[in-house]
């Protein structure tokens, strides 16, 4: 592509063209995981690595590289060969800098969470929408081959009608300066939650609870407990300070439940034919009614077999085809806003000493 005259409505190439120009801006802790991806995909030419700090960026490319530098994001806007553009740089200047690249008609992916708050956040959402762009947030963990799995046995009605998700996500980790642990973990775990829920299924409401035992000055310790609509409930527990990493996801329904083990390379997924079924009242006699009929289930253990591959190399291919086919990713901009519904909801339930709080609704 030479040229911004050569892209269709949109700015979406014509089917069939050559690798879509992308620009890197960034380039901290997850910038150089995006350079790599963009690198290694056929979807993309990687044109330009973008960050305050020219040297910073020139290491990360090598001393061959053929990607320019710079420390001017305009720049990079200002070049038409570049129809794409992915931010990896601090949650504060998110939305200024994907509004500017969707103001310069560039598609737009963005590392979690996808804004400060909700309110930038539905801002980029519908100038993307408004202009005929693609917005993506970078929920890399929707990509992993065992959430990839967990979805399609969801949505084709393995487990049956959903009971709870239960995510447990700890470890001795770096107590950041400027989110606390709810900001920090709980995004990976309500983004797949928002991944793999069935159709009309959706969180109403959210209740937080959390704690600062070493005096951080921010919750290190948290709990949430969100309300589904048809009953069903999702727990999350992010922790700082825990001295063993815990990286598990139960997921129960009516017929089976799965549980994700995600440091357990062996068997990741484990799906169970196991659980409490309950005699419906017209299935029982009137003696049997006058107390309930529990009778458990016990069946066998599969354990599914698993795609190989990097997760972010995936996350890469599913912009390349939002861009050129025009369809919303599985992660685009409208999910990066379901999660930071939750997340401003549960920070104001931990104000309110774990107040439910309700949702804006999941759009």
């Amino acid at each position: 592509m030479s040229s911004a005259t050569e892209l269709s409505a949109g700015g979406r190439p014509p089917a069939g063209e050559g690798p879509l120009g992308v620009a890197v801006i960034g380039a901290g802790y997850w910038g150089p995981n995006l350079v790599r991806n963009f690198q290694g995909s056929a979807s993309f030419r990687l044109r330009w690595l973008c960050d305050l700090d020219v040297n910073r960026a020139r290491k990360v490319l090598g001393g061959y590289s053929t990607v320019a530098t710079t420390d001017d994001y305009a720049e990079v806007l200002a070049d038409d060969s570049v129809a794409a553009v992915a931010i990896a740089t601090p949650a504060a200047t998110h939305k200024d800098l994907a509004l500017a690249a969707l103001e310069a008609g560039k598609h737009v992916l963005i590392e979690k969470p996808l804004a400060a708050t909700y309110a930038d956040g539905r801002i980029l959402v519908d100038e993307a929408e408004r202009r005929g762009l693609t917005l993506m947030c970078d929920h890399t963990y929707c990509y992993t081959p065992a959430v990839t799995k967990i979805r399609e046995l969801i949505h084709e009605g393995a487990l049956g009608e959903l009971h709870f998700f239960d995510s447990v996500r700890i470890n001795l980790g770096l107590v950041q300066r400027d989110v606390d642990v709810l900001w920090d973990l709980a995004p990976h775990d309500l983004s797949i939650l928002d991944a793999v829920l069935p159709e009309g299924v959706e969180p109403v409401a959210v209740a937080a609870h959390g704690a600062d035992p070493i005096g951080a000055g921010r919750a290190c310790v948290a709990y949430l407990t969100l309300r589904l609509n048809g009953g069903a409930i999702a727990h999350v527990h992010v922790n700082w300070l825990s001295p063993t990493k815990v990286r598990t996801t139960m997921i129960g329904g009516s017929k089976r439940t799965l549980v994700w083990d995600d440091l357990n390379p062996a068997q990741r997924v484990s799906l169970f034919d196991r659980g409490v079924d309950l005699a419906a009242a017209s299935e029982i006699g009137a003696e049997a009614r006058r107390e309930m009929q529990v009778s458990y289930r016990t069946g066998d253990m599969t354990a599914p077999a698993l795609a190989e591959r990097e997760a972010l190399g995936a996350m890469v291919e599913e912009f390349a085809s939002a861009i050129r086919t025009g369809r919303a990713p599985l992660t685009d901009g409208r999910a990066g806003l379901r999660v930071l519904d939750v997340l401003e909801a549960a920070s104001r339930s931990l104000e309110f000493q774990g107040a439910v709080v309700g949702l804006k609704g999941w759009e």
